[in-house]
């Protein structure tokens, strides 16, 4: 199931405006709010470890898995240049077998909602359960229902440029309404500014939106108690201009 190809080259140049310092302390909020003495991390689908780099930063012990051996390659990279010393292993967040307990468990960036099918985030639930000891948190975002229903996506172009490219990113989404899955399809256009050469890569990520009830049931199923679920942009109630949201449960 692994989703990044080509495009995880250039994942950061995309994602360059993205305020991961932010969204850490964000992170750093609901652990205080909702855990205890929460020091050790797992981070289920890490990326490119830049959320890693920041906790790190903020004093937590943090460890990363992620599906694409290119995602842990630019992690390693990342927190080898930010001089943090954080575990980065490739793994699959739904048979991931954990070594050691952590304090808290966080996935970040929509990644339980690549998670398309009931037994595919029912499975990364139970992984994740694994990795906790009674009263450990599991932090996580996804798209949220209400949201994406009440602003459906549309067509969106995104221009940007590095070092050495032009980028031109159009995202064309399909909706399932059957499976509750955005099919979001991606062209990207890569133009070497000195050559004029251009590179075309096409993608598929496919994102699931999900409701609170549905969650909870999961969540139950696996071992946890549903918290909280919040809007990922004002740590307020959701509403249906919550387009994502946080969940926060505890270990049983």
């Amino acid at each position: 199931m692994e989703v990044f190809g080509d495009y995880a080259y250039y994942y950061n140049s995309f994602y360059q405006d993205k305020n991961y310092r932010e969204e850490a302390l964000q992170v750093d909020c609901l652990l205080k709010k909702y855990g205890k003495d929460v020091f050790t991390i797992i981070n289920y689908g890490c990326g490119t470890g830049r959320h890693d780099v920041e906790l790190a930063k903020l004093g937590y012990q943090c460890t990363g898995i992620d599906l694409s051996t290119l995602m842990i390659g630019l992690a390693k990279e990342n927190a080898k240049q930010e001089k943090q010393n954080i575990e980065f292993s490739v793994s699959d967040i739904r048979n991931y077998e954990p070594k050691q307990q952590y304090d808290a468990v966080i996935s970040l960036f929509h990644v339980m909602s690549y998670q398309n099918t009931n037994e595919d985030i029912f499975a990364a639930f139970r992984s994740a359960r694994k990795a906790l000891g009674n009263g450990g948190l599991f932090l996580f975002d996804v798209w949220y229902g209400s949201g994406v229903l009440s602003d459906k996506p549309s067509v969106r172009v995104k221009e940007i440029e590095d070092d050495r490219n032009r980028l031109v990113r159009i995202a064309r989404p399909v909706m399932h309404e059957r499976e509750n899955v955005v099919e979001v399809n991606y062209e990207v256009q890569v133009i070497n500014k000195e050559t004029s050469k251009v590179q075309m890569i096409n993608e598929t990520h496919n994102m699931r939106y999900f409701f609170r009830p549905e969650l909870q049931m999961l969540l139950e199923k696996a071992g946890f108690e549903l918290l909280d679920n919040l809007d990922c942009n004002t740590l307020g109630k959701t509403s249906f201009d919550s387009w994502t949201s946080y969940f926060v449960a505890k270990a049983q």
